[in-house]
């Protein structure tokens, strides 16, 4: 066996039915505990999938992954907790994969380990950023958030742009590299830890 080879494995049993109206208690059984051993490696994709925004800076100054890693070093010079750090870190997680629905993709890798206000922050933070540049885009409006005007989470996600993703775009700023983030994203999303 070479050092890139791994030992065999035996794979855990599978349900047999074909729809779901075949499923027995016993499938459920052996798949409910596999969703534990999926989540457990949420992490190490994530963790990849930030890496792999390097390779595009979209016409933007700064790649993608310089653009995450700035906004979230930003948030942890200004003193934010580690549940706004990891927003800030993952908020355009999505743009390779989807640019126009990157707020949605990073919102549902988020959702079930943050607060409602941090969900809502990252879900919105594309319209809210539209602020400052919609406007130089034809058909787009940059008061489009306005129609969140009502929300109690609306002046919360105005200061995430403006204070940090927004500004997240100097070729001349150093930022604490993804390594430093990467226990970070580890413990906040953990099979264990889930916030109410």
């Amino acid at each position: 066996m070479t050092d890139t080879q791994l030992p065999p494995t035996e794979a855990p049993p599978r349900a047999t039915f074909t729809s779901f109206a075949e499923s027995t208690k016993e499938d459920w059984d052996l798949i409910v505990p596999q969703l534990q051993v999926t989540q457990s490696h949420v992490a190490d994709r994530v963790i990849q999938l930030m890496r792999d925004l390097e390779s595009d800076h979209g016409g933007f100054p700064v790649n993608r992954l310089e653009h995450c890693l700035q906004t979230a070093t930003r948030a942890e010079e200004d003193g934010r907790d580690e549940e706004y750090l990891l927003c800030a870190l993952l908020h355009d997680i999505g743009d390779t994969l989807s640019p126009f629905a990157h707020p949605d993709i990073a919102a549902a890798i988020l959702k079930p380990f943050v607060s409602k206000a941090n969900h809502w922050m990252v879900e919105k933070h594309g319209i809210f950023q539209g602020y400052y540049f919609w406007d130089y885009i034809d058909g787009l409006d940059g008061n489009a958030r306005e129609a969140f005007r009502d929300s109690e989470y609306f002046d919360y996600t105005e200061e995430f742009c403006a204070k940090y993703d927004s500004v997240a775009f100097d070729p001349d700023y150093t930022s604490a590299p993804l390594s430093h983030y990467e226990p970070l994203i580890r413990k906040v999303l953990s099979p264990t830890t889930v916030a109410d």
